[in-house]
């Protein structure tokens, strides 16, 4: 018997360091609480009744899933301390926010369920949540599809004491909040952050991106630990909007685009407007529906990309 727990504790164990090995997951603080659900990463800041940081891969065949929204919001089961609840929420004028994205977990009806945990969500401005919050998650998930593979951490920012409170449990209103995101698929190795004030804009997400580093700096996070130093350093630092795709569209849908066979197979997306062709790397790859994908060099090449 004492074997057997031996061997349990072992593999707990060891799938404890290869999630901390992740090259999503932060450096852990003191008084984090981690949880680890099946599909995203959370530290549980008891304090604020939220999580500091939520962290996720998100790939191109996940984005194209077709699970319908759940809405089944409900207290995180693993906070051992108990999380905020629905009744926090009820009347305060602020909305369930989400940190991932319900429409980034609609690869599989678990994943769905999970991303409706209230340690999950964040007191959000309606305007901004239902605004610019919604359209840098549509961003994040296009450049999921463009790159095949994306990181992305996302949290509030919670860098002093003196926060507006609701509900019994005082979950804090956060005045702003964040995202960082990391590219590690060849030749276009990147990361970019964001940081959004929790309220209505009228500027379009780009407005509101920069550095890595920048967004440590406010929030004290440490993104990024498992990459080695050197890159770590290098890609934290560089920031270059211009290697990000800003330019939103419509993702592919039905049953060709959403089968793993299928998509693995691409070489080429044609435009079937100007029969314009392109490959995987160029930033019009996918960016519209009235297209089709094929491995056969089928109309003229892109003058960006040579298709």
């Amino acid at each position: 018997m004492k074997r057997k727990w031996s061997l349990l504790i072992s593999l707990l164990l060891a799938q404890i360091c290869l999630r901390a090995q992740s090259p999503e997951i932060p450096a852990p603080r003191p008084d984090d609480q981690l949880i680890y659900h099946e599909n995203y990463t959370l530290s549980y800041n008891e304090e604020f009744e939220q999580a500091d940081w939520v962290a996720y891969e998100l790939t191109r065949q996940e984005v194209l899933g077709s699970e319908k929204r759940a809405d089944n919001f409900r207290s995180d089961p693993l906070i051992t301390s108990h999380s905020a609840s629905l009744n926090d929420y009820r009347g305060s004028g602020y909305d369930r926010g989400h940190l991932a994205p319900a429409a980034d977990m609609k690869f599989s009806p678990h994943a769905m369920s999970e991303s409706f945990y209230l340690s999950n969500m964040s007191p959000q401005d309606p305007s901004f949540n239902r605004g610019i919050w919604k359209k840098l998650e549509a961003l994040v998930r296009q450049w999921a599809y463009e790159n095949k593979s994306i990181y992305v951490v996302t949290g509030p920012v919670l860098n002093k004491k003196d926060y507006i409170r609701i509900g019994a449990n005082a979950v804090a209103v956060p005045e702003y909040y964040y995202k960082v995101i990391l590219d590690m698929e060849e030749p276009g190795i990147k990361c970019i952050g964001f940081i959004l004030p929790n309220k209505k804009s009228d500027f379009p997400p780009s407005s509101y991106a920069l550095s890595v580093d920048d967004v440590e700096i406010m929030t004290g996070i440490d993104f990024f630990p498992a990459l080695e130093d050197d890159l770590e350093i290098e890609l934290e630092a560089r920031f270059d909007k211009d290697l990000w795709n800003f330019e939103s569209y419509q993702l592919p849908k039905g049953k060709a685009a959403s089968t793993e066979q299928t998509m693995e197979g691409v070489e080429y997306w044609i435009n079937s407007s100007n029969g314009t062709r392109h490959n995987p790397g160029c930033r019009y790859y996918g960016n519209t529906k009235n297209g089709y994908f094929t491995d056969k060099k089928e109309g003229d090449p892109c003058g960006l990309c040579g298709g």
